[in-house]
Order: structure tokens, then C-alpha cells, then sequence
């Protein structure tokens, strides 16, 4: 069984980076562009992992993560948040909802996948025939 991947970002090219790091890992990737479709596309596919934008228009990422943390079923699920904020006050807040881990902006597909592999299991990608 596959992994179940959602992330969450404002940005379509983040979004974009997300999927296409995974895609060679047959994981199932799930998108939300913003926290309220964050909430209902988590609650439908049960992701095994989110990346998860700290700075959105309509909700921030720490107030996404405060209502699935409230949920039974996304009280352990790992949260990565993409972030080029570092502020103090942020990172506490993050901590205290046990965010998995943060990955900062600009980043790489790389990355991405050195956090994931801690969470989920990464199939290596086939090889070439």
C-alpha cells in the first residue's frame, strides 16, 4: 500500500515540487491550496504524512494543524511545516501541536524526502529498463 501524501500550500510551485519529489515513490499525493481545503481534503483521504505552509491567506498553518490535532484521527499523523518564518512565538507554537519537523523555504525535492522517509515507508524508485 502506498503512502498517502497531503500537502498544503498557497503556492501552486511548492505544491508542484511536493508532488513531482514523490511521484518516482508511487505515493498517493493529495493537494490543498489553502486551510479550509486542507481540512476537508484530510479528512476524506486520511494522509499518512502533510506538508503543511505555515503562512496562508485564509488560515495560517499553525491554526490548520490546531483543528486536525483536535481530531482523534490526526492526533498523531506527522506534520512537516514549510516555512520561511522562524519567528520564536511560531516555532513554540509548532512544537507544542508536536510538528514533526520543519523544512525552510526555499528548498529542494531532497529534503522533502529525508524528512518523509522518517515518517513513511519510501520505496526506491524502479529501475530503468
Amino acid at each position: 500500500m502506498s503512502a498517502k501524501i497531503l500537502t498544503v500550500d498557497d503556492s501552486k510551485m511548492v505544491r508542484m515540487i511536493v508532488t513531482k519529489a514523490f511521484a518516482p515513490y508511487g505515493c498517493e499525493i493529495f493537494e490543498a491550496s489553502n486551510g479550509a481545503d486542507a481540512l476537508t481534503v484530510a479528512a476524506a483521504n486520511l494522509p499518512d504524512l502533510i506538508f503543511l505552509d505555515v503562512t496562508m491567506g485564509d488560515m495560517s498553518g499553525l491554526t490548520v494543524l490546531e483543528k486536525l490535532r483536535a481530531m482523534p484521527e490526526f492526533a498523531s499523523t506527522p506534520v512537516i511545516m514549510l516555512t520561511a518564518e522562524s519567528g520564536k512565538t511560531t516555532l513554540e507554537r509548532a512544537d507544542k501541536l508536536k510538528v514533526a519537523g520543519y523544512v525552510a523555504k526555499p528548498f529542494k525535492g531532497e529534503q522533502l524526502l529525508d524528512f518523509a522517509a522518517k515518517f513513511i515507508p519510501l520505496q526506491p524508485p524502479a529501475a530503468a529498463a
